[in-house]
């Protein structure tokens, strides 16, 4: 059988699963199983036991878990409240002031947590109750956030990151580093857009609080410390070449701890529910990692993957028209889609492409994230966009709204990546140096 028609048929079996509500991870399975009893004469179940066992056994997975248990102990302290008080003095004179809190303290929180989704819940808890007091515009304090607590997938440790590490089998530490300059990049751009906003609508903007003295300033900044301090041992672990991602992992799951220890929110309970939803998190992933793998070597069987990339061949694109087409892909599956579902559904066919179009693969894992980064606030399925909806009681379609300008910004990130590589591989490439 012609190999488009053999790839017409799985993905038509793939869609009816996933719109009939059937987990990802078995869809996955399912597809791969049937792929190659259909069209292959290989032993499917030994190869799908074989593959499945290799995949989770992967030495690189073991950051996963810890990374993930980490941000559930973070997301039961009371770090937030702290991050909001020892921030709020120094923002205050900034065009727009503490509306730019939502995207510090995200940006903060996104480098001890690694999941977008505890971002959203952990600062907006916070943030939300106390800008909507003191008078700041509700759509810009929610879409402000919306956009902000994506960080958490981009600036390191990122689960995310961790995912299409083992999916596409490149360095986790390297794409850790890679990550940090397009974060800040993505910081400064929400900045700046909330400082032009403020000064285009002073009416939305609450009168300036009354000046705080310097020294009255810097003990304020003490509630920073407990972050700033897991911050440096986790990432600067990482980045001085003295730990591993997983090392780093236990060393910030044991720093953790220790916060939360220390601030009065460790206790039996929440332990115990830390370690359950790290658990419940940590299964799904690498459930659906598995699976992943799996359809990846179904795929090979099958030699989807190799006339796909021919065929991309046969058209002639150059780097940027496959960047561009990607991007709409990318885009349009967000809209369906959660990101990590997204990155081990596409990286069987994706990676032999870009690999021919020469593209370098960390740099391709920072564009991933960046685009994958605007699943989380576009409806659908935008899980930010959910999780903003329980918090605040406005419908979806409100929420939505209030993040485009941040879905915008991050179409601008995507265009300044392609543009400028150098912003993601820059740092890898110093540091490995």
């Amino acid at each position: 059988m012609d190999v488009s028609m053999i790839g017409l048929i799985v993905a038509v079996i793939m869609l009816v699963l996933l719109a009939s509500g059937v987990w990802v991870a078995i869809t996955l399975m399912s597809v791969g199983l049937l792929s190659m009893l259909m069209f292959s004469h290989a032993p499917a179940a030994t190869i799908q036991s074989t593959v499945i066992w290799g995949q989770s056994s992967s030495w690189a997975l073991t950051a996963l878990p810890l990374f993930i248990w980490m941000g559930e102990i973070l997301y039961r302290t009371r770090l937030a409240k702290d991050m909001f008080e020892g921030l709020t003095p120094w923002l205050a004179g900034f065009p727009g002031r503490l509306i730019h809190i939502n995207v510090v303290s995200c940006g903060i929180f996104a480098a001890v947590s690694g999941s977008s989704a505890a971002t959203t819940a952990t600062i907006g808890r916070i943030t939300i109750p106390e800008l909507l007091k003191r008078g700041y515009d509700e759509k810009t304090t929610i879409g402000s956030l919306a956009g902000s607590s994506t960080l958490g997938f981009l600036i390191p440790p990122s689960i995310i990151m961790i995912v299409y590490g083992v999916a596409a089998d490149v360095s986790i530490t390297r794409l850790f580093i890679a990550g940090v300059l397009p974060g800040v990049m993505l910081m400064a751009l929400f900045m700046g857009y909330l400082a032009i906003w403020s000064m285009i609508n002073p009416s939305k903007v609450p009168p300036r609080e009354d000046r705080v003295p310097i020294l009255q300033r810097i003990w304020a900044t003490r509630k920073l410390f407990p972050i700033v301090a897991l911050m440096i041992a986790v990432i600067g672990s990482i980045y001085m070449g003295i730990a591993t991602a997983t090392e780093a992992a236990a060393v910030g799951v044991v720093g953790a701890l220790l916060i939360a220890l220390f601030t009065g929110s460790l206790t039996r309970q929440s332990f115990i529910d830390s370690v359950l939803g790290a658990t419940r998190t940590s299964v799904m992933v690498s459930f659906i990692l598995a699976g992943a793998a799996f359809l990846s070597t179904a795929m090979g069987f099958t030699g989807i993957p190799r006339e796909l990339a021919a065929w991309v061949g046969t058209l002639g694109l150059d780097k940027f028209e496959l960047l561009l087409a990607l991007t709409l892909l990318f885009i349009i599956l967000g809209c369906f889609l959660d990101g990590i579902s997204i990155v081990v559904l596409t990286a069987a066919v994706i990676m032999p492409i870009t690999q021919q179009a020469g593209i370098d693969p960390i740099w391709f894992g920072i564009f991933i994230v960046v685009v994958i980064e605007m699943s989380q606030i576009t409806p659908p399925v935008g899980i930010n966009l959910f999780i903003l909806q329980s918090m605040t009681g406005r419908n979806i379609w409100q929420v939505a709204v209030a993040a485009f300008p941040f879905f915008l910004l991050l179409v601008v990130a995507t265009i300044l990546l392609i543009i400028f590589p150098e912003i993601a591989t820059w740092l890898p490439d110093t540091i490995r140096q």
